[in-house]
């Protein structure tokens, strides 16, 4: 009894261990991916489990990035619907990036899966969607330090066509977020080859 007692309480303390070890995996992206990508090969259902939260978030800040920067964002406003609203263009961005987030997650993994599979690069679909999901990052981060400073310069000229949204500064943050696409497909890249390399021990945080 006692012993089945200390395997509970052990099972939950390594939970949050892990959870908390899998969000400053998911921070070391920009900087250690290499790390995080190590982390993957460990596909038990506990570690499955402590990544969840951290790759969630990062699906759908990737997700709603990726809806901001659709043509169709840039000229949303043109439609009476939305009231010339950005709080209700920023509602539909935040609902299609949950959508567009979470299909890319699971068909862009299956492709991904696909090619490593036609590359013999043995590794699992769950494994293929985590390298997805963590090199869309980049992504992520551009909806955090990228689009508030394009709103704070522009507004909602953004959204609309026309505008004052045109000239070198546009050009500018618009090669800014190809970089984090690049940036992406780079760490796919990485993340695959990294899965690839099974014979190294996974490292911790350090």
């Amino acid at each position: 009894m006692n012993s089945t007692l200390k395997g509970v309480n052990a099972a939950a303390e390594t939970t949050p261990s892990l959870q908390k070890e899998w969000w400053l995996r998911t921070f070391g992206i920009f900087h250690r991916p290499r790390m995080v990508f190590a982390g993957l090969r460990d596909d038990s259902a506990e570690a499955v489990e402590a990544r969840q939260e951290p790759l969630l978030a990062t699906i759908t800040l990737a997700g709603i990035a990726a809806v901001l920067s659709t043509s169709l964002a840039g000229r949303v406003l043109d439609d009476p619907v939305f009231s010339n609203s950005v709080l209700a263009v920023l509602s539909w961005a935040f609902l299609g990036g949950l959508v567009y987030g979470t299909v890319v997650y699971w068909f862009g993994g299956l492709l991904v899966h696909a090619l490593a599979s036609a590359l013999r690069a043995g590794s699992s679909y769950r494994q293929a969607r985590h390298v997805l999901g963590f090199a869309s990052a980049p992504l992520a981060l551009s909806l955090l330090l990228v689009w508030p400073v394009r709103l704070a310069i522009y507004g909602d000229d953004v959204f609309r066509s026309g505008g004052s949204d045109t000239g070198t500064g546009d050009v500018l943050f618009d090669l800014l977020i190809l970089a984090t696409y690049v940036w992406t497909f780079g760490l796919v890249a990485l993340g695959r080859l990294e899965l690839r390399n099974r014979s190294s021990s996974s490292p911790g945080i350090s």
